[in-house]
């Protein structure tokens, strides 16, 4: 069960996508992934509005994101990854902000992650909060 049940206008991965816009390939390398930060809506199904400052700090302490790019070696090691230890683009992940790198593209709060430092899936990017 989602932690706070959020209004969604738009799929929210289609947001981050619109947000993004066109990014070029090869932006990480190894094993790194780009994760995109998943921002909150303004409003929950139970009527609670989020302040911007709300809204704003999810950028930088967001701790669930779409991947966007996987560097080329990235959840290749089959010795470390079992079957379902892996994402790929278009996965929700969540993870750490101590363990990822932030950078803004074309405006849009990402993070650089190592591939062994996702923690885990998640199949709405609500129920991490």
């Amino acid at each position: 069960m989602p932690a706070a049940q959020m209004i969604h206008d738009i799929d929210p991965k289609q947001v981050i996508y619109d947000k993004l816009g066109s990014i070029p390939s090869g932006l990480v390398w190894r094993n790194l992934v780009l994760v995109a930060v998943y921002e909150r809506p303004e409003k929950t199904k139970g009527g609670i509005i989020l302040t911007d400052s709300t809204r704003d700090e999810d950028q930088f302490q967001g701790k669930v994101g779409l991947v966007v790019q996987l560097g080329p070696q990235a959840f290749v090691d089959t010795e470390a990854y079992a079957f379902d230890d892996k994402a790929a683009i278009g996965d929700w992940v969540w993870f750490r902000t101590s363990n990822s790198f932030p950078l803004k593209i074309n405006g849009k709060i990402c993070r650089v992650i190592r591939d062994d430092r996702i923690d885990g899936r998640v199949p709405d990017p609500d129920m991490v909060w």
